[in-house]
């Protein structure tokens, strides 16, 4: 026998207070028709309707998305989609139930029961109920206060459901994007590392910045340094991918406009659209440490210091054009004298794009990174911590966080420490993966840039 549904009291004319409503399924099969649902009063500027189910076949299709609570009469009878998991599931009342919330898992569900069952009450709150009720106590002030409190219960649960699924992808990818970022293979070379890297993205690990640095058998140190134009998950991904091809390529003897050359056969067939282009800039570094061949595609020239002068940037007049942007592209190998101690300091555009003050059109500029690292290095400076203050210092120029990723790393040579380094050569020289938003060091000692 259907529930009858009570009159709604109607609200007084002269209400301005915007009336909630709820909407309440009662699924229930009393054939004495003993059970009604009391009167429903607007308590609190809440209105509920009743809709009605008399089995659960009836109760699928009244379970619409406006639905905020139903009311579950475990006295149910069972039915064909429970009568088959009662003996398993326990009593006939609780497989019913576990039924309702397999099929309205975003719904507040209140139990009702007998006044003398109350270990199936509470039994079914441990299962998944927001609450329960006993017929004989159930009048309309404490229906609607049961509505609202299972409603709110269950926005909380939901809540809370998805802020720990939200905190549990957050940090897949924070192992994920850490697994991505590079291991430098650096044993057996006199060479010192450290690098600096800060995704624009905001809570992200990786952007769309990507370097990389090898040591070949024939003793050649390799080291790059990119830029995806864009910031988003897909051109970090893309960066990955290049930097992982550079590597491989690299350690398969590649070098200079072939290795470019196969680059961008990469990132045509991985990018999403021809717009996207990535700019690059290559070092190789002589066995000896004193000269190097440069590459770049689209990209800034990297600064390097010689022992007792000052930082300036490499000849980048016979640089090639980004990545992806002309389909038979050349990028020239040009041969730089680097000397017997040096510092080489490559990094992407974000170091130098940023603004020189919050309210401020002008940016920084290669010029005024080129000040800004000289300045530095007269304060002493030198290594990570070089790194760190440059990043530091562009970031409270712009007058806040940087919109662009930034990636900044550094190779250095001292040949006051070689003999020293050339005794240690033996030891393991296993590097530290490098950590976002710090340096990473190779070496307790830095000699200055």
């Amino acid at each position: 026998m259907p529930v009858p549904v009570p009159q709604q009291r109607a609200a007084p004319t002269a209400e301005t207070t915007p009336v909630a409503h709820l909407t309440l399924l009662v699924i229930e099969d009393d054939p004495a028709g003993t059970f009604t649902v009391p009167e429903l009063p607007a308590a609190a500027g809440t209105r509920v309707r009743v809709r009605t189910a008399r089995n659960l076949t009836e109760a699928g299709r009244l379970l619409t998305d406006d639905v905020d609570c139903i009311l579950l009469d475990l006295a149910l009878p069972p039915s064909s989609e429970t009568r088959a998991d009662e003996s398993a599931e326990g009593p006939a009342g609780l497989a019913t139930l576990k039924h309702v919330l397999r099929i309205a898992p975003r719904h507040a569900v209140l139990a009702l029961t007998a006044e003398d069952d109350t270990e199936l009450a509470a039994e079914a709150v441990r299962v998944g109920a927001q609450d329960y009720l006993f017929r004989g106590e159930l009048d309309g002030r404490l229906l609607t206060r049961a509505i609202r409190y299972a409603v709110e219960r269950k926005r909380a649960d939901v809540a809370q459901h998805q802020l720990t699924e939200s905190k549990l992808r957050a940090q897949e990818n924070a192992r994920l994007e850490r697994g991505l970022l590079p291991t430098p293979l650096l044993q057996g070379s006199d060479l010192r590392f450290a690098a600096r890297y800060r995704p624009g993205r905001s809570r992200a690990l990786l952007g769309g910045d990507f370097y990389d640095t090898v040591r070949t058998p024939d003793g050649t140190v390799h080291a790059m340094i990119g830029d995806v134009c864009g910031h988003g998950p897909d051109e970090a991904a893309l960066g990955v991918e290049l930097r992982i091809a550079w590597r491989a390529l690299t350690l398969a003897g590649l070098c200079g406009d072939e290795l470019l050359s196969t680059l961008q056969q990469v990132l045509e067939h991985e990018r999403e659209s021809e717009e996207i282009f990535a700019t690059l800039c290559t070092v190789d570094i002589t066995p000896d440490g004193r000269r190097a061949g440069l590459c770049l595609a689209g990209h800034p020239a990297p600064l390097i210091t010689r022992h007792g002068r000052a930082a300036q940037l490499l000849p980048y007049e016979d640089g090639g054009p980004a990545l992806g942007l002309l389909p038979h592209a050349r990028w020239p190998r040009r041969q730089v004298e680097l000397g017997g101690s040096w510092s080489l300091m490559m990094y992407t555009d974000g170091l130098i794009e940023g603004r020189v003050g919050p309210t401020e059109t002008q940016r920084l500029g290669q010029d005024g990174m080129v000040a800004m690292i000289n300045r530095q290095l007269t304060e002493g400076l030198s290594g990570e911590a070089l790194l760190e203050a440059a990043v530091a210092e562009v970031r409270e120029l712009n007058g806040g966080e940087l919109t662009d990723d930034v990636a900044v790393l550094l190779l250095d040579r001292d040949r006051s420490t070689e003999r020293s380094r050339n005794g240690d050569r033996g030891r393991s020289a296993s590097l530290p993966r490098p950590r976002p938003g710090s340096a990473s060091p190779v070496s307790a000692q830095r000699p200055p840039l």
